[in-house]
């Protein structure tokens, strides 16, 4: 078939058609940009180097008014779903300028030479609020305050359609929501909460993207088997990472929803990349992509590689990786 640039090849690989190779791509950038900088000139002579398929884009407005949260927290110490209800937390999502960075990231990814498939970060519903009041308090709160935090989920859906209105006019092809509902065993609440107050919000977000002509995708780390079965309700085109390390099988993947939806993994930062000989590594990625390829898949790390990964071992996964995919 003919070559395919970055951008087809990831669409393809969502929509289970047929690749030209297997897409790749990587989160290396959040712990290693000093060493591989100092490697290769930037992260972004990395990127190229290895003709990253992708671009996770982190760009746009704030959505909380901060000088709103530092009132609230100098007159009551403490934040709690309630009071929140009471304040006007959002932040416009409609100011133009705010957007200047997205439209600068996607000249860069989307330039000749690179074509690259853009999907830009937006918080998901349970871990945007995990930074205001702390996972355990929200864990808490889920119980004592369902009303409120299903009244806070509503306004940050309405301002999400918004931010993702925006991204899709600038150019992004897929809407990423981050939020992490489990644990190494198994989910952080019951699946009874997820269907109350996740999955009406998020699955606003999913019709609305695709209304648009989007892709939307889902990151949430550890064991979410659970729900599993309702990500194609809600309509996931892609979900990263598939933890393999915590109970998500591929076989559990493969048999119940490769039809359904792509998966953006493979490379595990807990298990593998930084943390296994070379030899043990070079065994492990041959055998994810002995599992995965051709299948709806973009080899991508699980999550950010970590700090003790040195160099020379990232430098050896993706050599290796960039040869597996166009084999």
């Amino acid at each position: 078939m003919r070559h395919l640039s970055g951008c087809e090849r990831v669409r393809c690989a969502i929509k289970g058609l047929e690749v030209d190779r297997t897409p790749i791509y990587g989160w290396v950038a959040a712990n290693l940009s000093g060493p591989i900088t100092k490697d290769w000139g930037s992260v972004a002579a990395f990127e190229d180097a290895y003709e990253f398929d992708m671009a996770h884009l982190f760009a746009g407005p704030a959505s909380f008014r901060e000088e709103e949260l530092n009132r609230l927290r100098g007159r009551y110490g403490t934040l709690t779903p309630d009071i929140l209800c009471e304040a006007d937390i959002f932040s416009s999502p409609d100011r133009d300028e705010d957007y200047d960075s997205v439209r600068a990231q996607l000249a860069h990814h989307k330039a000749a030479g690179r074509e690259r498939f853009c999907y830009i970060q937006t918080p998901g519903f349970f871990e945007h609020f995990n930074g205001l009041f702390g996972i355990e308090n929200q864990l808490l709160y889920l119980a004592m305050y369902p009303d409120e935090l299903e009244e806070l989920y509503r306004r940050q859906q309405a301002w999400t359609l918004r931010f993702a209105d925006h991204c899709l006019d600038a150019g992004v092809d897929m809407i990423h929501v981050s939020d992490d509902w489990g644990a190494q065993k198994d989910m952080l609440f019951s699946p009874r909460t997820w269907d109350s107050l996740i999955y009406p919000n998020v699955k606003a977000l999913a019709d609305h993207v695709h209304a648009r002509g989007g892709l939307i995708s889902l990151h949430s780390d550890g064991c979410i088997r659970k729900v599993a079965h309702r990500l194609p309700d809600v309509g996931f085109d892609l979900v990263h990472p598939w933890q393999e390390s915590a109970g998500m099988g591929y076989d559990f993947y493969l048999e119940n929803f490769a039809d359904r939806f792509a998966i953006l993994g493979g490379i595990c930062v807990q298990t593998c990349i930084g943390l296994l000989p070379q030899e043990q590594l070079e065994r492990e990625i041959r055998r994810v992509f002995d599992t995965l390829k051709g299948r709806r898949w973009i080899c991508c790390t699980t999550h950010y590689v970590q700090a003790h990964c040195t160099v020379e071992d990232l430098r050896f996964a993706y050599d290796l990786i960039y040869r597996l995919a166009r084999e």
